[in-house]
């Protein structure tokens, strides 16, 4: 069940609180000869995505085509029966686009029912992923508008981006992620629903997409876990308007990553999978590295060690071909040492303590930035622990916590706290120092 943000939308428009449309929709009904007796709760349950029963859907356009004196639609209030003759628009980009920003709208205003929103799994979460892969394509993305999109707008868009992902790298995505929603809502969305012809919708497209890729990033290192993946799932469908499979593949990446984190190892395969066939040559080798370095990660949880071992190789080999100044903006993530540390995870999943020691050492030797440093001391960490060297595990400890103080991440937070808890139960010399300051980072208010 998806958050309803179009009702949402419409409600704010139509200048109409929860308990007032209740009270409009019992009297519209009362007209047709129904005894209605909605309250506020049963709108607010509408607005978590539940879907009103018989003649109510109807009644609503009814009610909030009078407030607003134009015609409503069921497709308007987020309410279209999915196949039905009033939902043909909502598969075609500009009923998306419209979806879309009628999301981050609610997300810049705190709306507790998309903020609160669960993850979907099963069908719902594949979709996606497959509409991605499969036709038809965008034959045309041109739009007629009010406001005229140039070159110089798209730069906007590309230079935000670049900047709200080193915003995220510095401060964590709790920190971040507000403005870049701000920003989605307050420049991206007027130039969606601007004026373009298809070249420059393609690039509209795939710049705005890149953004709204950051935005799910940061959403998701704030525990948002639903939020994440409807930004995840919105970046995807504005790579496919673009025409660039490479960004849609970036995209999926993160979906990828997603899903490991919520153990759903099978499906990190199967998306990663399809990143690679789909996007063929567009993949760069960065890309690829880390799609592969993943995929062992998933198959090393899933008790899979050929398969593990066999993307490790892959990961590894296209690594080796990553050529700086030749890569995307959107894959500079994968700086030198990240599959390093990708696949020490994979060994220590699978046993191989000196295997992941060897590989989290080399990360932690690597530059990188202040984000992806915090995450390669943890992982030396806790190897260092398993493989019952407690005096090194505090001493990487130790750097951890400094290094991660004044970062707001709930990412970080669980890093810091599952190696807080492997050093008390060692309980060596140092360790309490090391928890010390592993609690002085963690008492940065979120």
């Amino acid at each position: 069940m998806q958050p309803n943000t179009l009702l949402d939308a419409i409600l704010d428009e139509a200048g109409i609180s929860h308990a007032g449309l209740a009270a409009h929709v019992n009297q519209a009904g009362r007209a047709r000869g129904l005894a209605l007796r909605y309250e506020h709760t049963a709108v607010a349950r509408w607005l978590k995505g539940q879907r009103p029963r018989g003649q109510v859907p109807d009644l609503i356009c009814e009610v909030l085509a009078a407030r607003l004196h134009r015609p409503v639609t069921l497709d308007d209030i987020g309410l279209g029966v999915p196949g039905g003759p009033s939902s043909a628009h909502a598969g075609l980009l500009g009923g998306f686009v419209e979806r879309a920003t009628a999301l981050w709208r609610s997300d810049e205003q705190q709306r507790p029912h998309v903020l609160d929103a669960p993850a979907v799994t099963g069908t719902p979460a594949v979709m996606p992923v497959w509409e991605w892969e499969n036709p038809p394509e965008d034959v045309d993305v041109s739009r007629g508008g009010r406001q005229q999109v140039t070159a110089a707008d798209i730069e906007v868009l590309r230079a935000a981006r670049a900047h709200y992902e080193q915003m995220y790298r510095k401060a964590g995505g709790i920190a971040t992620r507000t403005r870049v929603v701000g920003f989605l809502n307050a420049e991206a969305a007027p130039l969606l629903r601007g004026s373009y012809p298809d070249a420059t919708g393609r690039q509209l497209h795939r710049a705005t997409g890149a953004l709204v890729a950051i935005a799910g990033i940061c959403a998701y290192d704030s525990d948002a876990h639903g939020l994440a993946q409807r930004y995840f799932h919105q970046a995807l469908r504005l790579a496919k308007a673009s025409g660039d499979r490479g960004l849609g593949a970036y995209v999926i990446a993160l979906l990828v990553n997603q899903s490991l984190f919520m153990r759903e190892y099978r499906q990190a395969v199967a998306f990663a999978e399809a990143a690679l066939r789909t996007a063929g040559r567009h993949i760069t080798p960065a890309l690829a590295s880390d799609l592969y370095a993943m995929q062992a990660k998933a198959y090393a949880h899933l008790g899979d060690s050929g398969g593990a071992l066999s993307r490790i190789r892959r990961a590894e080999t296209a690594a080796e071909r990553i050529r700086r100044g030749h890569e995307p903006a959107e894959t500079g993530y994968v700086q030198p040492g990240l599959v390093n540390v990708q696949v020490a995870e994979a060994l220590l999943s699978l046993g191989d303590l000196t295997g992941a020691r060897e590989h989290a050492a080399a990360a932690v030797g690597t530059p990188a930035h202040d984000r992806g440093r915090v995450h390669r001391l943890a992982m030396l960490s806790t190897i260092e622990l398993r493989r019952g060297n407690a005096d090194q595990a505090v001493a990487t400890a130790v750097q951890m916590a400094e290094q991660a103080r004044g970062m707001e991440s709930q990412r970080l937070r669980d890093r810091l706290r599952a190696v807080r808890e492997h050093l008390v139960r060692c309980g060596s010399a140092g360790t309490a120092e090391a928890a010390e300051l592993i609690d002085g980072a963690l008492r940065v208010p979120l």
